[in-house]
């Protein structure tokens, strides 16, 4: 396959014979690379032609010699990387052209299985690896459908959601696919509406900050629960054609993941009616209005059950509990709000479907990894860890428990690292966890818009 280098890039080429040159093609036009926008140092790449009779020209465009390529891509590297001052690695670098023709395609390495082994406790014989929001706005091909279709629109339909879902994993082969969705996505089947505005995030309908008590009554606009697994169908069979589709694609090939908000984010997240900072509406209902909260609670718990079994009955082997708000709460709240909500999310999944692995991440979560060690030790397989606590030091808590760690790479590290940056990050967190094959490796949080492309790949490597 011919790949296309950036329109600024020109070089004069050496290809010693046809089929030595055939994976690589440049624009036409002069002989050097340069770079020269709004006053920024321009630099220039010459690299001499061995033997112009050996040169493939086909029309605008002319195939490139790989060994050429790589000295000289090597050679601009360089000085480009003593040059590289702009925030966010924004120079334009020879590495990265490079790295651009190599980011086509990568095969999971074997086993495929690994993630699942390694969530369950045995030791792998490398680290797997996935990342929260590996399907995301900083890919190219994911924007093709962001900027064209609503969020709801693209989860919602399977054809668009498996697509989402598989071109981090054809592009960077992770140990791990999970499913393009979102934790809000079961509320609907409890009467609670919900949106993704472009600019402004998730918001969710029916003044719930004001309400909450009514629509736990009855009459039309009550909350409802859902009673069990198969009540999805009627509303969310949108969710099983896609996790069967992935399933069917990645079978043999890697791990399959689902995921579910943890039912107090969820409840904290309806009541503020969209992203906050301190779910301050809604720990004035637990405070003031504890039987309301837990009320609440109660029918989210038993409706999150019923959506994670649902997603592991529909193909999905591993399960992950997102507690995306836990930073909200003190220890204390954690343990009366969160944590017993969690515990039957995980004894449900482990009564219908024993096989299926379960991951829990509180994001903020550090400031309590004690407590979730107690809390959940037997509960479920793996805890997330977030990019605030020292890997190391979460490893000798969790030892002897029989739980498993996830993560724990800042993810501004791939937003604005470079290669030896990212590379060391990695390699720090494998040792920090105790060695290769010995956790999941992970970000502390999801991969950030605007990270770049290439560095998605330094870290999966």
């Amino acid at each position: 396959m011919s790949v296309a280098l950036p329109p600024c890039v020109t070089m004069a080429t050496a290809a010693t014979t046809p089929a030595a040159a055939v994976g690589f093609v440049l624009p036409a036009g002069g002989s050097t690379c340069q770079r020269s926008t709004q006053g920024q140092t321009a630099l220039a790449l010459s690299v001499q032609a061995a033997s112009s009779s050996s040169r493939v020209a086909s029309g605008s465009r002319r195939l490139v010699d790989t060994t050429s390529l790589i000295a000289a891509a090597a050679v601009a590297a360089g000085a480009l990387g003593r040059r590289r001052r702009r925030r966010g690695g924004g120079a334009v670098r020879a590495q990265t052209w490079l790295r651009a023709v190599q980011l086509g395609g990568r095969d999971t390495p074997g086993p495929h299985d690994l993630l699942l082994r390694v969530a369950t406790g045995e030791k792998g014989s490398r680290t797997p690896v996935w990342l929260m929001r590996q399907a995301g706005r900083y890919m190219k091909d994911f924007r093709k459908y962001s900027e064209r279709y609503p969020f709801r629109q693209r989860s919602e339909t399977p054809e668009m959601a498996v697509e989402l879902s598989l071109q981090c994993w054809r592009q960077y082969g992770m140990d791990g696919v999970i499913m393009f969705s979102d934790i809000l996505t079961p509320l609907p089947a409890m009467g609670i509406e919900f949106d993704v505005l472009r600019g402004r995030g998730p918001v969710v309908m029916g003044d719930l900050a004001r309400c909450l008590e009514d629509r736990l009554g009855d009459g039309p606009l009550t909350i409802r629960e859902v009673g069990s697994p198969d009540a999805f169908d009627s509303s969310h069979s949108f969710v099983r054609d896609t996790l069967k589709a992935l399933r069917a694609e990645t079978v043999g090939k890697c791990s399959l993941l689902g995921f579910v908000g943890a039912p107090w984010t969820l409840a904290a997240y309806a009541v503020e009616a969209g992203s906050t900072k301190e779910a301050s509406t809604f720990k004035k209902w637990m405070y003031e209005k504890t039987e309301v909260a837990d009320e609440f609670i109660r029918r989210m718990t038993t409706t999150i059950c019923n959506y994670a079994v649902y997603q592991a009955q529909s193909g999905a082997q591993c399960i992950q509990i997102f507690d995306s708000w836990a930073h909200c709460l003190t220890p204390k709240l954690w343990v009366r709000f969160a944590a017993p909500a969690v515990r039957q999310v995980a004894a449900s999944v482990r009564q219908a479907c024993p096989d299926v692995s379960l991951i829990y991440f509180a994001n903020g979560g550090s400031s309590f990894l004690r407590d979730q060690v107690r809390e959940l030790t037997g509960c479920v397989n793996v805890l997330g860890v977030d990019s605030h606590a020292h890997l190391a030091e979460a490893a000798q808590i969790v030892d002897g428990s029989g739980l498993v760690l996830q993560g724990n790479v800042d993810p501004y590290v791939l937003r604005f690292g470079g290669e030896a940056e990212i590379r060391e990050a990695v390699r720090r967190a494998i040792d920090d966890a105790g060695g290769p094959g010995r956790h999941i490796l992970n970000l502390g949080h999801g991969v950030l818009q605007g990270t770049p492309e290439e560095n998605v790949l330094y870290f999966v490597e």
